[in-house]
This record gives C-alpha cells, structure tokens and sequence, in this order.
C-alpha cells in the first residue's frame, strides 16, 4: 500500500505552528484594523481571462489551471489536438485558474464593485495563493499573502502610513532592527532617461534589482548584455557609490537628476515622505533610501518599498509593496492611483523562529488534564471541567477509562502542566487531587482552590 503523500511545494501544519501563524496574523489583522482597513476576501480560483497576461510571459506559466468539469476533452477541435499546441488546447479545456496573488483579483473586486465602495477604499487581504512554481527553500507552491491597499487617492500621506504600518506590526512582533528600504519608480526613470537608456527602462531596472544578488559587476555585466552601453554605464557609476543619511542621498539625486522633469518629481516625493516619517518618528525600525531598488513587477509608478529582516538574520525581504497609478486599468477602470504593502509569511514566521521571539504564552495548551476512573468518577470530573471552562481555563478529561500510567503518560507527551485525580476517595469528600507534573508534587484541594490556583496559571 502506497504511503500518503501531500504533492511538492505544500505543507502540513502542526498545532504549534498553526498557533504561531495565528499569532502574527492576529497582529497584523489588528494593525490593519487599527489603521482603518477593512478585510475582503475573493475566490480561490478565477475566471481564467482575469488573471492570464496580468504577469506577463513567466507569470502566465505559473498560473495552475483548473480542468472543466465533465468530458473536457470532447469539446476540443480535431485539428488543435492533433498539432499538441498545449497553449491552444488549455484555452479550450479549462476556463478557471487558482489565484497568483492577491492584487489583480483586488483590482478585479474594485472595478465589479466600484458603485459600492467608498473611495478612497483601504483594504486589507490575508488568503492563500498558488504559483506553479519549482518548490526550493522558502518557496512554496501554496503560501498565504498578507496584503494591504489604498485605493483612489494620490496623497502621499498614504505612503507615510504604509511605512508607521510596517513598523508598528513589527515592533508588536519584538522584532528589531528591520529596516525599511524605499526608492521611487520615477527617479528609476529619471536615471534612465538621463543616461540615455530610457527605451531599455525594464531591461535598466530588472538588472538594477539584483545589485544585492550579483553585485555591482554582474549588474553592469547584465546591462551590457541587455544592450545599454559603455557611456550610459559611466554616468551611472555615482549611483553604485550613494553614501550618507537620507538627506546626502536626496541630495546627491538632485544633482544627478537636474535635467530630467520626471526624475525631479521622484526626488520630491521622497523628500516629502522621508521628512514627514522623521518628523513623525518611528518605534523600532528604520526608513533607508535605496537608489538601487527596483522590484520586479513593472506596475509600479511611484514609491517603491522594501522590508529587511534584522542583519542577525540571513533573510531575503519580508515585506515589499509600492504606489501603482494605473492597476484598475487592465479591467477598463483609468486613472484609479492605489498603494499597498504585503507582509512575508513565511519568513516573518522564520526570522521569529530564528530569534526566538515567540512568547512562551503563544504555545498556550490545555493547562489540566482529568485523569479518567470510571463512568461515575469521568461524570464527577465532567461538572468541574465545564465550570472551568466557563470561566475560561483550559481543562479536559482523558476519554476512555485506561491505565493510569497511560492517561499520565498522554499528559507528559502533550506537555499538559497539571493533572487531577478525582476517584472515590476524592468524591466522597468533594474534592480532587492535584498534580503538578515537573515536580510530581500532589495536594488534595476543593473545586474553589483548584479554580483560584488553574486561573493564576
């Protein structure tokens, strides 16, 4: 018989880690709420039309398609069968698709929706995703996005929060020393324009993006290869050497930017958010201009940004995001300006792990365990668990009348602190016996002293 298997890129949850999830998705829900979002959620799979040509080429490939239901096969033209064209035959044989991610479907929602909501419209979106991806380390094929979004505003102020969000949700996680990087997509351009590679702008910013993978030579190698030449790469040296506070970078791409309008206009947008987060000060991360930052997805058009696990922690990024002017446009809704974050899961979950920031109180078990003695003895303990458990304390009862050694046995491996005994003796005196199980200690208490003593646990 075949061992049961669960296919490549997914993962089981045990108990403990799906309380640790819980616990950082708890915290973030709460920033979220606290910061005026509200939640949304969407299909798990959409309408094929939706999402194909949202990711361009490589995105497209990794979109899981859903079969049609019945004889799927039946409805497909002879001659497209016979050419083997895998593309033409799937337009065919399946109209549905597993969600990429959770931003087209939100601009999806936003256009299907737009006589409901009330613009400006702040979201929040925690659900699962899935990319037919090749499963490596921290890299799955299921994985759940935490997504926040403000859309049909053009203030700045939006960004301002984004960054006091993504510091408060990591100060309430006891983590330090993370570090908030942003840049802009128009000083990208601007730099673009003003070393002449304005018409290789995607190719520019793609190998840019890599400067923290391959370094500076590999970047300039990959330029080179993308056809941006030797003059082009000479004016952009100074980029490669941006030293300083905020203020030096700021300055430096003033300098270097005076003659491009559009990088001029990035340079003022970041003046205006890094001043307003200085003025208004941040808990425990720090706000870091990184001319080099890119990101790979091309809808960008403003603020981009990028969250650093602390340096202790060799993590890519945990969080990312940025200010897009145009995303409702694929679905014929123009000129709908938007920005939004998304928290990294699954690396949050490791870097804690790492760090050993869980609190001991986020494992929270069963604090008492009612051995079992029999129907009239499991009855007895019954009455006193369901009191407990009215006033909130963890307690249950071990449900089959066993060997005592096996129900305390159970208690160990589960880690349960406490264990009571309630037999005849106990009974006759309406009482219970009390066992710490570290230190095999007992005493004989009443129901109120067992209740005061479990809810100081």
């Amino acid at each position: 018989m075949l061992k049961p298997s669960i296919p490549k890129g997914t993962r089981d949850f045990s108990p403990e880690e799906v309380t640790r999830r819980n616990y950082i998705f708890d915290i973030i829900k709460e920033t979220f709420s606290l910061y005026g979002f509200q939640p949304i959620e969407t299909p798990s799979f959409e309408n094929s039309e939706t999402l194909m040509g949202k990711y361009g080429e490589e995105g497209d490939r990794l979109i899981f398609k859903i079969l049609n239901s019945g004889d799927f096969l039946s409805k497909v033209d002879d001659k497209v069968f016979s050419e083997k064209d895998s593309n033409k035959i799937t337009s065919q044989i399946s109209e549905k698709a597993l969600r990429y991610d959770l931003t087209v479907p939100f601009a999806r929602y936003v256009v299907q929706h737009q006589n409901e909501i009330t613009f400006p419209f702040k979201r929040y979106q925690i659900q699962p995703v899935w990319r037919a991806d090749r499963p490596q380390k921290g890299r799955f094929r299921e994985f759940f996005q935490c997504d926040a979004d403000v859309v049909g505003s053009n203030s700045l102020w939006q960004e301002v929060e984004f960054v006091q969000l993504y510091d408060a949700v990591f100060s309430k996680l006891g983590l330090k020393g993370v570090t908030i990087k942003i840049n802009n997509r128009k000083i990208l351009s601007g730099i673009a324009e003003t070393i002449g590679a304005e018409d290789k702008l995607i190719d520019f910013t793609v190998a840019l993006d890599k400067l923290d993978k391959i370094g500076e030579e590999g970047v300039k190698t990959e330029m080179r290869n993308k056809g941006i030449g030797e003059d082009a790469l000479q004016k952009l040296q100074p980029l490669f050497s941006f030293k300083g506070n905020n203020n030096d970078k700021l300055n430096s791409l003033r300098e270097m930017l005076q003659t491009s309008g559009l990088g001029m206009k990035g340079v003022e947008e970041l003046t205006f958010i890094t001043d307003n987060v200085e003025t208004l000060g941040l808990q425990t991360a720090s706000l870091e201009i990184d001319v080099t930052l890119a990101r790979g997805l091309n809808y960008y058009t403003g603020a981009i940004f990028e969250v650093s696990a602390p340096a202790e922690v060799n993590m890519g990024s945990i969080g990312g995001g940025g200010r897009y002017d145009d995303l409702t446009g694929i679905f014929g809704l123009k000129d709908m300006s938007g920005v939004g974050i998304s928290f990294g899961l699954d690396r949050i979950y490791l870097v804690l792990e790492e760090l050993n920031l869980f609190p001991a109180t986020v494992a929270k078990n069963t604090k008492s365990l009612f051995i079992n003695f029999g129907e009239k003895e499991a009855l007895y303990a019954m009455k006193a668990i369901t009191n407990l458990r009215k006033i909130g304390i963890t307690a249950e009862l071990y449900p089959d009348n066993v060997k005592m050694g096996k129900q305390m046995g159970y208690a160990d491996k589960r880690d349960i602190p406490f264990t009571i005994l309630a037999g005849e003796k106990e009974i006759q005196a309406e009482s219970f016996t009390l066992k710490n199980m570290k230190s095999g200690e007992q005493s004989q208490v009443s129901f109120k002293e067992l209740e005061a003593f479990l809810k100081d646990r």
